[in-house]
């Protein structure tokens, strides 16, 4: 186990030392993290609530932070270029994670197509119903990307290198919240970006 839990620690620094330079982005993965773990207090009596929370607040504050506020051109802190960053990514690099997030966005779709899914549900019959299916859609796809992902790191790489990922998405909100608690301080601060290495574990 000791192994499981080194390589855990190497994914977490890499993601962090790599994708997480500016204090907006640190900032919103804080809000982030927060409301995962509101979705997964929720998930327990209602699993569509929670898939609505995970995707429009949690998902998209995240994902704003990598897009736009991230910097995407050479890495001076890690002396690495934009394009060595994207091609040893573990998880969802840029390319891969707006794949995901167009598959999101289309899946509602398919319930204007087909409001039984294929028999999966009963036609809503109003707009708190179409939204529950919604819900239930979209944790499909967020669970349904974990699994892809780790099945593609199980032949890609190896078993340990895939279930240690998933584990690092299922606990990252908790280790965000660890990490980028004095973000928004730091930004009221005026300090925009991490402009050194953290250590390494």
């Amino acid at each position: 186990m000791s192994g499981f839990f080194n390589e855990l620690k190497v994914q977490r620094w890499d993601d962090h030392r790599y994708y997480h330079h500016s204090k907006v982005n640190q900032s919103l993965h804080l809000l982030s993290a927060l409301s995962f773990l509101c979705a997964y207090l929720v998930a327990f009596s209602d699993p569509a609530m929670a898939a609505l929370i995970g995707w429009l607040v949690a998902m998209t504050s995240r994902q704003i932070g990598h897009l736009f506020f991230e910097p995407r051109g050479y890495d001076q802190v890690n002396q690495a270029t934009d394009e060595y960053k994207e091609e040893i990514k573990v998880g969802y690099n840029i390319r891969r994670k707006l794949v995901l997030l167009a598959l999101w966005a289309a899946s509602p779709l398919l319930l204007i197509a087909d409001p039984t899914l294929l028999g999966m549900f009963t036609p809503h019959a109003g707009m708190g119903e179409l939204v529950t299916h919604v819900g239930e859609l979209w944790l499909a796809v967020g669970l349904g990307g974990i699994a892809f992902r780790s099945v593609q790191l199980f032949i890609l790489k190896d078993v340990r290198t895939g279930l240690v990922w998933a584990t690092k998405i299922a606990t990252d909100p908790f280790h965000d919240i660890k990490l980028y608690h004095r973000a928004p301080l730091e930004l009221l601060r005026r300090r925009r970006e991490d402009r050194e290495l953290p250590a390494r574990p």
